[in-house]
This record gives C-alpha cells, sequence and structure tokens, in this order.
C-alpha cells in the first residue's frame, strides 16, 4: 500500500519552544516545552524539517505539535496509531527527504511510499509486543530523570542559592554576578578548563550501516542536557582515526552547533557513555571539555551547563541564523561564582559522581532494549517473526 492509502496528515503550527503548561509540546527532536492548548490527540509527529527531518515520535494523550512537524493519523479503522509508529519508525522516513539548505520532507513524497501493512489484529499484536520495549525504556528513562534531577537541585541548593552547609557564617556580598557569599570570587570558566575542538572526519567515510565508531554530532545532545542514541551517525572501520580523536568513557563534552532556530541544545553537556563494543568519536562541533590543572570537577560542570544564567550566555551570544553556533572562546568567558576553597566542590562531587555513574548504567540497559527492539521490528514487520493473535 501506499502511506497516502493508510494515515491522513496533520500540520503543526507555530510556538516557542521552552513554554509551560499541561500539554507536551512536539517539535522535531522530541517534546520542547509545554502549553495550555492543544490541537491533536493519540498521533504520530514526523519530524518536517533540518537535522531531525523523519524521527517520529508518538503521544497517546492530547498535544501540539510545532510547525517543524507533521501528524499521522489512521486513514481510517483499519489502522492502529500505536503500529503506525512503529511503521513509520521502521519506513526510516529521512530517506526521502529533499531540500537544499535543510532536508525536507513532505506530505507530497510521502504519501507515495509503499509500505506492507497486516491485518488489524496482527498490527495490534505487534504494537504491543514492541511496546513493552518501549514501556521498559521509559521506566528506565524516568530514573535518569529523576537522578539527573537529584544532581541540579542540589547545585542549585549550593552554587545558585548559596544554601550550603555553613552558609550562615558567611555573609553575602556584592559582586558584578550579584551578592556572593564572604570568601567566594567571581571566575571565568577560563580559569579552571578548556574546551577543545574535535576533529572534521572525512565524509567519504561516513557510514549508512552501524559500525563500532560512533560520531557524536549535535543531535546526539538533548535539550536540557545529556545524551541520545535515536539519530546515529556512523564512521567506517577503514577510516583513518587517530586516538587523540576518540572519546573515553564519561568524558564531558558540550555541543557548539544547533540547527533550530531557538538553540534548542546549544551549549549544552552530556557525558559519553560506556556501550558494549561502541567507540564515540570526537567530531567536530563538539567541544570536549578538560581541565587546566588536575582536578576536573565534571559532574559540577555539568550542572553549570545546565544553568539558565549559562544558556542566556550562550544563546543570547550565538551567531547564525538558521543553524546556530557558538564558540569555546564564548563558552569559556562564562563568569561564576566559586568558593575560594575548593572543598565544597569537591564534597559536590563526592555527592553526584555515583549519581551520574548510576544513570550512566541506565543508559546502557535502555539503548541494550533499543537494540533488541529495532532488531525485532522488521522482522514482526516483515512476518519472519511468526505472531499468535486471538
Amino acid at each position: 500500500m501506499q502511506l497516502g492509502d493508510v494515515i491522513r496528515f496533520g500540520n503543526g503550527k507555530a510556538i516557542k519552544p521552552g513554554g509551560e503548561g499541561c500539554y507536551p509540546v512536539y517539535g522535531s527532536n522530541g517534546i520542547i516545552g509545554g502549553c495550555d492548548e492543544f490541537r491533536y490527540e493519540n498521533g504520530v509527529i514526523i519530524g518536517r524539517v533540518g537535522a531531525y527531518c523523519g524521527s517520529v515520535a508518538y503521544c497517546p494523550d492530547k498535544f501540539w505539535a510545532s510547525d517543524n512537524t507533521l501528524v499521522a493519523f489512521p486513514a481510517s479503522n483499519e489502522f492502529d496509531t500505536k503500529f503506525l509508529f512503529y511503521l513509520l519508525h521502521d519506513t526510516k522516513l529521512s530517506r526521502y527527504a529533499g531540500g537544499a539548505a535543510q532536508p525536507l520532507v513532505t506530505q507530497t513524497v510521502l504519501k507515495q511510499v509503499k509500505v506492507s501493512v497486516p491485518p488489524l489484529p496482527v498490527q495490534r499484536r505487534i504494537a504491543g509486543i514492541l511496546s513493552a520495549y518501549d514501556e521498559l525504556m521509559e521506566n528506565s528513562q524516568r530514573r535518569i530523570r529523576i537522578l539527573e534531577a537529584m544532581g541540579r537541585a542540589l547545585y542549585r541548593e549550593w552554587f545558585v542559592h548559596f544554601r550550603f552547609p555553613g552558609h550562615e557564617k558567611h555573609p553575602r556580598v556584592a559582586s558584578p554576578v550579584g551578592n556572593i557569599p564572604q570568601g567566594w570570587e567571581v571566575k571565568p570558566l577560563s580559569s579552571i578548563i578548556n574546551v577543545i575542538h574535535g576533529y572534521a572526519f572525512q565524509g567519504s567515510h561516513f557510514s549508512d550501516e552501524p559500525t563500532s565508531r560512533v560520531l557524536t554530532t549535535p543531535g546526539n545532545f538533548r535539550a536540557g542536557g545529556g545524551i541520545k542514541y535515536d539519530k546515529l551517525k556512523f564512521y567506517s572501520e577503514e577510516g583513518p582515526l587517530e586516538s587523540a580523536y576518540v572519546f573515553e568513557p564519561m568524558d564531558l563534552m558540550v555541543t557548539m552547533t544547533d540547527l533550530s532556530k531557538a538553540g534548542d541544545t546549544l551549549g549544552f553537556p552530556a557525558f559519553v557513555p560506556k556501550l558494549n563494543g561502541l567507540s564515540f568519536l570526537h567530531n567536530q562541533r563538539i567541544g570536549r571539555v578538560v581541565p587546566l590543572g588536575e582536578f576536573l570537577p565534571k559532574h559540577f560542570l555539568y550542572c553549570v551547563f545546565c544553568d539558565e544564567r549559562y544558556r542566556h550566555h550562550i544563546v543570547g551570544g550565538a551567531t547564525g541564523m538558521s543553524v546556530k553556533h557558538t564558540s569555546p572562546t564564548r563558552i569559556l568567558n562564562y563568569t561564576l561564582a566559586l568558593p575560594k576553597d575548593g572543598k565544597l566542590i569537591h564534597a559536590f562531587e563526592d555527592f553526584a559522581r555515583p549519581v551520574f555513574q548510576q544513570t550512566n548504567c541506565l543508559i546502557e540497559g535502555v539503548e541494550n532494549l533499543r537494540r533488541t527492539r529495532d532488531l525485532l521490528l522488521p522482522r514482526l514487520l516483515s512476518g519472519q517473526v511468526a505472531l499468535i493473535t486471538a
């Protein structure tokens, strides 16, 4: 069948990202905020333009879809919405993108894509099997969000609100960044770290098929901080590679380019995950955070890079129109209040280290589940795996 016989489309509508409200707002890279209105319910959101062109997400509830998305619904009651999400995921819609400056998928092109669709009972059975994997992944993702929120909450308490242990003994004094505890000082990030550019790997060695070498890109960063895996790019096993451009697990990195107009992920941090059999390469426009001395408080810095004040500094000084850029210089020029005595930062590291290590273990588990689901998905859709339906 053609997709135009299976699904009907709706258009997204412009909305400012990062808002708040009871209904989620979806952009091409997933949820980008909230709002108090909704336009659709129980649909599949398709990334229409940009780096996430062809991406798919599913929302069973009421939601808003931004103008860089399309929304897909069953064309009739012969089709199951959740099954259509898995069908579109397996179809890899980015292959049908056009456009010169930016990738773009259109309804006209997508309607002509040919797909195989089983009867409704089989659709529901397939959706049920794959949903079990998604539910396990979502449970782990919730735990990851809770753990990260714990680290950020302590950072805000100690280093933003200055309610650290013994803060009563430190009266506030004026500084260029506002009132800070006595005995603290305002310093740029350049006083403690450096940010190093990655390498421009040759496109001739990029691989459409998965390899053991992942090209880390801005698309691997989540809005709000953290790593994501839904659009991995790979580098061939035969391509030249210097060891200096291979990340170590739990290295701290920041993204210096973002393809969204609002700079959704610009300047945000992520830890390099430890995944069996995969090496993450230090690609261009990704910054590796390294210490100037012997000590790198990377968990503290991760929280700094998620701080709203830092975000205003980065996004406010970004260059470019359709593609936003920042630089190591801009990142390192950010100033913040730091205690002269390093004991407090060391204490924060002692708390945060096991928290973020646990998140990495959960990330590894999520990725293993994702791989298993994605291996099973085409086999279920093609009928290679036999199903028993009621």
